[in-house]
């Protein structure tokens, strides 16, 4: 049961974090905290743990936080500042891959402790990363387009702009994710995993993601409520 409330009370920080800097620093913090996400989602999906009955990569819920980012810009700040946001998580990305790669080429002292631990975390890198970065790109660009396709529409059908923010939020991110955890559980884990597992990672994956996006509707509606009384930068 501990990975369960571990895994829970995650969504809450996680999500939390995202709103308290979009409160504080406006959509500077919402850079921010796209790089922070995208760099820590790609060193905790090296983990795998068992929770809600799968066995399951973390991480999830990490980069699930990307989505709340880019959903948050389209719905307050604009198409164009969910699109940057995008390319500045995959900035922050690359980074990390070329730095903690440049690391390794150092010869470590014979007292050292830690270099071997780093060495075997981070000598599996530039496959995830490569991952990561292909599923990242394709399905938040996607996600962005698919989010103003369904504001379009609801707009054209109703009228109201502000209206069916749930069915804009949930309708993009969810259809966004199937395209993600395909890429990336594909490119990062063929031939690492069996296929029985590697299937067991994809579904369970994606069931996390439905819950993850279920859950930031209400932080959406948060924020967006955030910024037309004038509390956001």
């Amino acid at each position: 049961m501990r990975n369960e409330l571990l895994l829970i009370a995650s969504v809450i920080v996680i999500y939390g974090a995202v709103l308290l800097s979009y409160r504080i620093f406006g959509k500077i913090g919402l850079y921010a905290m796209t790089v922070i996400t995208t760099i820590l989602a790609n060193i905790e999906v090296l983990m795998l743990v068992n929770a809600f009955g799968m066995e399951q990569t973390l991480g999830n819920v990490m980069f699930a936080a990307t989505y709340l980012i880019t959903d948050i810009l389209s719905e307050n700040e604009g198409r164009e500042s969910a699109s940057r946001a995008v390319w500045i998580g995959v900035l922050g990305a690359v980074a990390m891959l070329v730095f903690t790669q440049y690391w390794l080429l150092y010869v470590p002292a014979e007292s050292d402790w830690a270099g071997e631990h780093i060495r075997a975390i981070f000598s599996t890198t530039p496959r995830l990363l490569a991952a990561s970065l292909i599923g990242y790109i394709v399905s938040q660009r996607f996600d962005v387009w698919l989010y103003h396709r369904w504001w379009a529409f609801t707009e054209k059908r109703t009228g109201n702009s502000s209206r069916f923010l749930w069915l804009r939020n949930n309708g993009s991110t969810l259809i966004s994710q199937i395209i993600n955890t395909v890429l990336f559980s594909t490119i990062a884990f063929a031939g690492w995993y069996d296929v029985k597992t590697l299937v067991s990672v994809m579904l369970s994956s994606y069931v996390i993601f439905i819950f993850t996006s279920l859950l930031d509707t209400p932080a959406v509606y948060l924020a967006r409520k955030m910024k037309k009384s004038g509390k956001i930068r």
